[in-house]
């Protein structure tokens, strides 16, 4: 994931994603989300920034094949941001953090090589809050990549996910 500290300022962090999702028709599913990202050792400054995201929503799947799926989603909830804060005068202040409400919109695909188990790759921008230069909570835009494993629970359909 790649988190903005400040406007010129960039922070990659890296973590897991855990995600359960269950069809409700033949294009259309409810996902839900918890992502954990972390970087050490921010601008130097001895302390890490970290971003815990929880979000549910609708996916759809444009296209279904036999062997690559792909997949738009919205997913809205929240996130808590923590990490250190480069002020206006210059230094930093440590220790802070901000849970405010997240939203994430992207696109994957999910490769299948059994009828249970596939390979999902996927890319979300992720709108997340924290503080500024200036102390005040600002949005943030945040890219957000997975690679994952996906185990489907039962016989997998064409017509029923």
């Amino acid at each position: 994931m790649s988190r903005s500290e400040s406007h010129s300022n960039r922070v990659g962090l890296n973590g897991a994603d855990l995600s359960i999702t269950v069809g409700l028709y033949s294009r259309v599913a409810l996902r839900g989300d918890l992502g954990y990202a972390r970087a050490a050792n921010v601008f130097g400054s001895a302390h890490h920034s970290d971003v815990l995201s929880y979000l549910a929503g609708p996916v759809f799947y444009p296209t279904t094949h036999r062997h690559v799926d792909t997949y738009i989603h919205a997913l809205m909830g929240g996130a808590r941001v923590t990490g250190p804060i480069l002020l206006n005068g210059g230094g930093s202040l440590n220790g802070s953090w901000a849970n405010r409400f997240a939203w994430a919109v992207g696109a994957g695909g999910e490769f299948w090589v059994s009828d249970s188990v596939a390979i999902r790759t996927g890319v979300d921008y992720l709108r997340t809050a924290y503080y500024d230069s200036s102390l005040l909570i600002r949005g943030q835009n945040n890219i957000r990549t997975t690679a994952s494993v996906v185990y489907f629970f039962g016989k997998r359909s064409r017509t029923r996910r």
